[in-house]
């Protein structure tokens, strides 16, 4: 575990540090500090985007310092600017609530997973909500000028097209929210993305001006890949954290997928792996980047982490599966043939006695009857690892992996799972 001492410089060399306040190094040093990150609850659950911040908070945690993890309830009825080219549309009451105990969940869940403390869960709503608006003016409005406000990137980037007065108040919004903190809570230390550091510095002034208290700052980089595009996001969209939305899966395949001039960096944010650990994995990869060791390795550790060691498992052996031509199909486990059901084409004969393979080819890969028996005589089929002969139109039910399982391959990269249980 990383000792305060060197938590600055662990940061910097994982390229997780990007900004932070002057005397952050020693308000660290020999001494407990309480910290935070926020997030927005209005979608139903984080994806990996948010991990880059939440890794400066677990980081924090795992060197002994005090995380809390605050969902916005309350900010979200409002709506964070940053970012955005144009207003965005208010999310109702009742999904934000429930959007936000999706989203403590989930960091309850990765605190535990990444052996630290624990971390405490608040919800800005708990006071957001209760304040009123001339008791807020007071309180908190006065200490902030228009010019002050004006000059943040989040609201310079939307005088052109315009802004209301409902986004242009969030900052303030932010920064009662790190005043509550060090009121209730004694914290000093707001961290986040790099897109976030106006409206965190704006809290940290409030801090400063109303209570008269020591905060700082701390953010994450935005991150991109190597070639460019925006990290988290393929072809299918955002990837979540929420195995529903995402399964672990197509989680760990987005690891697996990392750019090799990627995967160290990344081993690197996301891992607690150690300097040397690192190193000789990309000493490695350098050497036979064909293996993917290093996107393997990565794969395995973060699946574990956001969805536990069975699910990493699974996910490893469904990718050996479809990748892997020469598998042993008998091998393979049922928990990892009911994952391979929901995640490649499939159909279900049930209690059938014997298989049809024309009849799997025309469902799974939408292939006429007349195309796909002219590729079994071509030898482009294959069942449970056995190539067909030119007349195998019929696998008997007892071919099948413990009397369930058929795994049908037809070329060589095309695959779907016939289940005759």
């Amino acid at each position: 575990m990383t000792t305060r001492e060197t938590l600055l410089e662990e940061l910097t060399w994982r390229g997780l540090l990007y900004q932070q306040t002057e005397g952050l190094g020693v308000h660290l040093a020999g001494r407990i500090v309480t910290a935070y990150c926020g997030f927005d609850p209005t979608a139903p659950s984080l994806h990996i985007g948010n991990i880059v911040p939440t890794m400066l908070l677990v980081h924090l945690a795992r060197a002994g310092h005090k995380a809390i993890a605050l969902v916005g309830a309350g900010t979200a009825m409002i709506g964070d600017p940053s970012g955005k080219s144009e207003e965005r549309p208010l999310a109702s009451a009742d999904e934000i609530t429930v959007n936000a105990g999706r989203i403590h969940g989930q960091l309850s869940r990765l605190f535990a997973s990444a052996n630290t403390n624990g971390v405490t869960l608040v919800n800005n709503a708990d006071w957001l909500l209760k304040v009123g608006a001339v008791e807020f003016m007071r309180d908190v409005g006065k200490h902030f000028s228009v010019n002050y406000m004006l000059a943040k990137d989040s609201v310079q980037s939307r005088i052109e097209t315009g802004i209301s007065y409902t986004e242009f108040s969030y900052l303030l919004l932010q920064a009662y929210d790190y005043l509550q903190l060090f009121r209730k809570y004694g914290c000093t230390l707001q961290v986040g993305g790099s897109d976030q550091w106006g409206n965190i510095t704006a809290g940290m002034e409030l801090v400063r001006r109303s209570a008269g208290g020591e905060a700082h700052v701390l953010t994450a980089p935005l991150i991109t890949t190597a070639s460019g595009k925006k990290f988290g996001k393929t072809e299918a969209g955002a990837v979540w954290l929420d195995p529903s939305m995402t399964s672990p899966y197509q989680f760990y395949q987005f690891w697996i997928n990392a750019e090799d001039a990627d995967v160290g960096r990344y081993l690197r944010m996301f891992t607690f792996m150690s300097r040397a650990e690192i190193e000789a994995l990309e000493a490695a990869h350098a050497k036979a980047p064909h293996e993917r060791v290093a996107q393997r390795t990565l794969a395995t550790a973060m699946t574990t982490l956001l969805h536990g060691a069975d699910a990493a498992r699974v996910a490893a052996e469904v990718s050996r599966v479809i990748f892997d031509k020469k598998i042993d199909v008998g091998a393979i486990a049922d928990d990892v043939y009911a994952t391979l059901a929901a995640e490649i084409p499939s159909v279900r004969y049930a209690k059938a006695a014997e298989l049809s393979v024309l009849d799997v080819l025309e469902t799974a890969f939408e292939l006429s009857r007349s195309a796909g028996r002219k590729l079994v005589q071509q030898g482009g089929v294959s069942v449970n690892g056995e190539k067909l002969s030119a007349d195998s139109l019929m696998v008997p039910r007892d071919k099948a992996v413990r009397g369930r399982w058929f795994l049908v391959r037809k070329g060589g990269r095309d695959i779907a799972l016939a289940d005759v249980g």
